[in-house]
């Protein structure tokens, strides 16, 4: 369930879906395999996270897995949103 911008990440869009979910950064760190401090420096610039790809793909992934679907920047900005019929939606 990727977006189609696969590479790009921005630390804010990882504070806004660990809202949307009502994640700690704990929760995060845990669903991704990645340490707490890693999701820490992720979420510091509003701007692409500098980090690996491979820690870039475990965070995508954790929110893509809870429901989530990532905006690419388009015009209007990049953001993040519920999946048309998530799980996280038929509750």
């Amino acid at each position: 369930m990727a977006s189609s911008d696969e590479g790009v990440l921005t630390g804010a869009q990882v504070r806004a879906a660990r809202a949307l979910l009502r994640w700690s950064a704990e929760e995060l760190a845990k669903s991704s395999r990645l340490g707490v401090a890693t999701v820490r420096r992720a979420e510091l610039k509003d701007g692409p996270i500098t980090s690996t790809a491979a820690n870039v793909r475990a965070i995508r992934t954790a929110f893509e897995d809870a429901g989530l679907e990532f905006i690419p920047e388009n015009g209007g900005g990049s953001g993040v949103k519920f999946r048309v019929n998530s799980r996280t939606n038929d509750k």
